[in-house]
């Protein structure tokens, strides 16, 4: 079955959201509450992204030892908060089976096609868009939307580095990314080598770490490893306390890298690398585990992998070690295939370029809800751009001219780069206090 081609036809809903994760549901329940008709897809069997332990023929980043960074308290939607018997750092399948029972409580189950996947999102001559998916009984369907709501987040596709090191075609070992990663257990009595020091490098590191045989941590460059909890306090909860956000950005630098001082010295006491930029220059590693682990022996920090030969894998150092697996946990790209070439989102681009992290303002009726990397939990920011999407689209809320949405793009782009530099997902760092003010302002204008 085919429906409307581009430049004519009907249009099926006003609003069509791509995903049916964190964002895609706060979005879905924007919509809702506002009165705007809207259709979800979302090409896995079920509700929850990234948090969904993959099935049968499944990739995903949910590996069984994930648990949330953020506390439970501001991970929750703020209308439905997650259950007081959880921990206040839920495993996966806890915060899968939240997202779940989020959807069936405000109704959306019916407004969500699962096992429905977006091939192309295409804008019509007069404006609209039509949106192609293919449902599970592989039937191709065109729709018409006036709006398409992106919210499928950003770690879709893995990141591996653009070249292996030499010898890596003739490694008597495996070779896989952490997307391809599910427990320690599978690697029980090997020797295993884990690449990066990003959320999923530490995490799987740790687990590995209790099965099997060796567990290296192989480092190319230092990144700020910050416990989930200061002075009894989760990290996440002390961003949101009105002391600290009546501190200037400077203060708030100073604060912590004292508070990381007391709480675990030098990386390089570990046999890390320290970092080579201020804390909240580039992302944080959030983690109580790994630099105990290290203590304990059960990880061994290494510096950058140099070749592979045979088993055997050689780091910059000089020195070597025999392995049976390399883990890569060189993060995730933004890729969104079904978008049309050119789109602000486009990784070729190298910046997400969004009228305050949202709105494309070349493409109109092109949002984006939850592209945007926080440091702390991502519902309320996520919430409050679907409130304000919903307003847009509602018609309650005006947008200014592309003219003046492109240059708020380039005075952020501008600070971005002044405080991250140039790096490759920088444009999505968001702060979540001036940046929940910004969007509570354009609702209050």
């Amino acid at each position: 079955m085919s429906g409307s081609r581009a430049g004519g036809g009907s249009i099926a809903a006003t609003v069509c959201v791509i995903g049916a994760g964190l964002s895609g549901l706060a979005t879905a329940r924007a919509l809702a509450n506002k009165g705007v008709d809207f259709v979800c897809l979302e090409k896995a069997p079920d509700v929850g992204g990234i948090w969904r332990q993959p099935g049968a023929g499944e990739r995903g980043p949910a590996y069984l030892s994930l648990h949330l960074n953020s506390a439970k308290q501001l991970t929750g939607y703020a209308e439905f908060p997650m259950p007081d018997d959880l921990p206040l750092y839920p495993r996966h399948n806890d915060v899968a089976a939240y997202l779940r029972s989020f959807a069936e409580w405000a109704g959306l189950l019916p407004r969500i096609e699962l096992r429905t996947e977006v091939l192309s999102v295409r804008q019509d001559d007069d404006g609209a868009w039509t949106v192609t998916s293919r449902d599970v009984a592989g039937e191709v369907t065109d729709r018409r939307f006036r709006h398409v709501v992106v919210a499928s987040g950003h770690n879709t596709e893995a990141s591996m580095p653009r070249s292996l090191p030499p010898g890596a075609e003739s490694f008597a070992g495996r070779i896989l990314h952490s997307m391809d990663y599910q427990a320690g257990k599978d690697f029980a009595g090997q020797r295993v080598v884990v690449v990066g020091l990003g959320a999923s490098a530490v995490d799987i590191a740790a687990d590995l770490s209790r099965h099997a045989a060796q567990t290296v941590l192989s480092v190319r460059r230092g990144l700020h490893i910050v416990p989930k909890q200061l002075f009894g306090m989760s990290v996440d909860l002390i961003a949101d306390a009105p002391w600290w956000n009546t501190m200037s950005f400077p203060e708030q630098r100073r604060f912590v890298e004292q508070a990381l001082f007391v709480a675990r010295g030098r990386l390089s006491d570990y046999g890390l690398p320290e970092p080579d930029h201020a804390v909240f220059s580039s992302a944080v590693t959030i983690s109580d585990e790994i630099l105990s682990r290290i203590r304990h022996g059960a990880v061994l920090p290494k510096p950058a992998i140099g070749s592979l030969d045979g088993d055997r894998v050689r780091f910059t150092d000089g020195t070597s070690a025999e392995a049976d697996a390399i883990v890569y946990c060189t993060g995730f790209r933004m890729s969104f295939p079904f978008l049309p070439d050119g789109c602000p989102a486009d990784p070729r681009r190298g910046t997400v370029e969004l009228y305050r992290r949202v709105v494309a303002p070349d493409r109109p009726g092109l949002l984006f809800v939850g592209l945007i990397r926080p440091v702390g939990s991502i519902t309320r920011l996520v919430e409050e751009q679907a409130r304000w999407v919903a307003q847009v689209v509602g018609g309650d809320i005006g947008l200014p001219s592309a003219d003046v949405m492109r240059q708020e793009i380039r005075t952020y782009l501008k600070g971005i780069e002044e405080r991250y530099g140039t790096s490759e997902g920088a444009s999505i760092q968001v702060d979540v206090g001036p940046y929940l003010r910004d969007l509570r302002e354009l609702q209050d204008a």
